[in-house]
């Protein structure tokens, strides 16, 4: 199954052009789900019809939804406390009841990543839209499951779960009680779904459609998302330059329509520019969204690769070629801890395991060109014998 993520600026209009993607696969036959995250029904608006917690068929092969994050966690919330109803008796914790439940920060992302990757697992649909939140909520979102995953492995490692029969003698001898097997569980649970997630967001079928209008603050938003979609090797699919003025200038400024159309020749220099119209009002409804004319969901595929070129027997080193479009060399910054890389790009970070050859390297240097970064590796001779002959 195909997946569109589709993010910009807030105000910029992105449900809106998100609907209409949607709608626009539904007609050319292909079974979409609209997933928004959107607290608010902004996309029943565009729509014409409501859309709420269950997906709802909002027009042929064409079904939305907003999903309850305040349940879903109302729910998880319920699970924990039945499956550490020992652990909690013994510390005579007083239960929470479903209804004095409200969500804790980060849970709605959680809620609506998990929705995410139920939509995406499923086989009622040929396509997902996604209708992401603003930028740079998306990116802090898309980067949540990775990040999220680390945390555990570093806090709960795997490997440690194979001495669990050791763990009350080494509970008696360190004095104090080791973590319990349900413990273990629920951090490999976790795993498991967030592992899910991550694999509907890395697929070479899924790809991010950007929307912003065209202006100096559009720019510097998609200038910045960028550089944070390509950190994460995301592929921009296409930019949306959304709420474009007519060629004429009657009723509409001359400086504001100047300001659109040197944009507009900036983005096509980098991006497969789509310019959706302005219609002087908000769109509301099937006709509405038709008149923009988005663009269909490009079939095609190209997937974002970081590839390791073998440069031994001219220069000694293997280079490790990361894109990264719009990066400032005075903004990068790399520090190796042990078998990973820890990328500072503007104001995102990222820290990435390193290919096998290159754990048997150390870094030599590190270079930005015609926007890519490119880290050499020397290989160690200690670990890499053939490097010392």
């Amino acid at each position: 199954m195909r997946t569109i993520l589709i993010t910009g600026p807030g105000g910029s209009g992105r449900t809106t052009v998100a609907a209409a993607t949607a709608l626009e696969a539904a007609r050319e036959g292909h079974r979409t789900l609209l997933l928004s995250a959107d607290r608010t029904d902004t996309p029943g608006t565009a729509l014409g019809t409501a859309t709420g917690p269950v997906p709802t068929e909002t027009a042929p092969h064409l079904s939305a939804w907003r999903p309850d994050a305040a349940e879903r966690f109302r729910q998880d919330l319920t699970a924990f406390q039945t499956r550490a109803a020992n652990v909690l008796d013994l510390l005579g914790a007083a239960r929470l009841d479903a209804e004095e439940v409200t969500p804790l920060p980060g849970a709605e992302e959680l809620s609506f990543l998990r929705a995410l990757r139920d939509a995406a697992l499923s086989e009622r649909y040929d396509l997902l839209v996604v209708d992401l939140p603003p930028l740079p909520q998306a990116l802090a979102l898309l980067a949540l499951p990775e990040e999220l995953r680390r945390y555990l492995r570093r806090l709960l490692p795997p490997e440690r779960q194979a001495a669990r029969a050791l763990r009350p003698v080494l509970g008696r001898l360190a004095g104090v009680p080791m973590p319990a097997d349900w413990l273990y569980e629920t951090a490999a649970r976790w795993d498991v779904e967030l592992a899910a997630v991550e694999t509907v967001l890395t697929d070479r079928n899924t790809a991010v459609r950007l929307v912003a209008e065209p202006g100096p603050a559009g720019a510097d938003a998609v200038r910045t998302a960028t550089l944070g979609l390509a950190l994460r090797a995301l592929r921009t699919e296409s930019l949306i330059a959304n709420r474009t003025l007519p060629e004429t200038t009657d009723g509409w400024p001359a400086s504001l329509l100047a300001q659109q159309r040197k944009t507009l020749a900036d983005w096509q220099e980098s991006y497969d520019v789509h310019p959706v119209p302005h219609l002087g009002r908000d769109p509301h409804g099937p006709d509405d969204l038709t008149a923009l004319a988005v663009p269909g969901v490009n079939p095609a595929t190209t997937p974002v690769g970081w590839p390791v070129t073998d440069r031994l027997a001219e220069d000694g080193v293997l280079v490790w070629h990361l894109p990264l479009p719009g990066a400032i060399r005075d903004e990068l910054d790399l520090i190796r801890r042990g078998d990973e890389l820890l990328i500072t790009a503007g104001p995102f970070r990222r820290i990435v395991p390193l290919p096998s050859a290159l754990r048997r390297c150390t870094v030599a240097g590190a270079g930005l060109r015609d926007g890519e970064l490119r880290v050499r590796f020397a290989p160690d001779p200690d670990l890499w014998p053939a490097a010392g002959r």
